[in-house]
């Protein structure tokens, strides 16, 4: 274990002249809060470890991530750095490419005892990101935001740490939306199917059809400035389009949507075999 005191931490809002920035991947944020859940009674948070590479752009790509244990009170925080060590060793055996980027931390926004367990990565990785993800949504959602650290002093005289807030860019395809998007919210009725999700989807593609159609009128009217490089994607996009008529185009989803029932039956049907099998077996035990 090791530990110190806490000490001065300043808080700044993201700097336009930034030019370091992060990428994180939504299973690390998933894996943030099954490990939020699953913490000890007494913890009020959770720190862990962040892995990833560093892109040739600069961009801190995060791609993965582990808790590490630790003890917290208001004068002194102390990591299990034996734990840390090793699981990381068992991490990099599996992908020896994802290294140590950072670390993270469930709540909002740096803390007092974040100065420490920043200084103690700072020794593991040069420049480490700091994440933080709020799962106690105060905000109404779970805010994500990342940090760096620049520590200020006077002369020999270390005075505080600045953390300053960096670009963060959370990417993900359509299915891992659907899951972020019920995460986010402080309550659901219920999971939502298949079937719901594409609903959704669909709704989202929709809104931002008749936006593309909204920029483009006003384009044509003279309403809006044109800009060369949104027309190109726009038509690019265009041109990527299969060309089906539309009984065509019906045929080949309704075609895919009873693919997708039949594998749903299919799936409950086993499901009942085995719930039935199992009681039969216990049935005949007891006989």
């Amino acid at each position: 274990m090791a530990g110190s005191e806490q000490k001065t931490v300043l808080q700044f809002a993201p700097s336009s002249s930034s030019t370091l920035s992060a990428k994180v991947h939504p299973l690390v944020i998933f894996n943030i809060c099954d490990c939020y859940v699953r913490r000890p009674d007494q913890a009020e948070r959770v720190i862990g470890t962040l892995l990833g590479s560093v892109l040739p752009d600069g961009t801190v790509d995060i791609r993965n991530s582990y808790a590490v244990p630790h003890n917290e009170s208001s004068e002194q925080v102390a990591l299990d750095i034996d734990y840390h060590h090793n699981l990381l060793l068992s991490h990099q055996k599996v992908n020896p490419k994802e290294v140590i980027v950072g670390w993270y931390s469930t709540g909002l926004g740096v803390t007092g005892g974040s100065a420490l367990i920043h200084d103690f990565y700072s020794r593991e990785v040069a420049n480490p990101i700091h994440l933080t993800v709020d799962t106690g949504f105060r905000n109404g959602e779970g805010t994500i935001k990342a940090y760096v650290s620049v520590n200020l002093s006077l002369g020999d005289r270390p005075l505080a740490a600045q953390f300053q807030e960096v670009p963060l860019d959370l990417r993900m395809v359509e299915a891992e939306r659907v899951g972020f998007d019920i995460l986010k919210t402080t309550m659901v009725d219920k999971i939502p199917s298949d079937l719901e999700g594409m609903e959704v989807s669909m709704q989202r593609l929709l809104a931002l059809i008749d936006d593309v159609y909204k920029y483009v009128d006003d384009v044509v009217e003279g309403r809006t400035a044109p800009d060369n490089d949104i027309g190109r994607f726009i038509s690019d996009t265009v041109a990527s389009l299969p060309k089906l008529s539309p009984p065509a185009f019906d045929k080949l989803v309704n075609d895919n949507v009873q693919d997708h029932l039949l594998l749903l039956y299919l799936s409950s049907i086993t499901r009942t075999q085995l719930s039935l099998a199992e009681k039969l077996n216990t049935a005949a035990q007891i006989l």
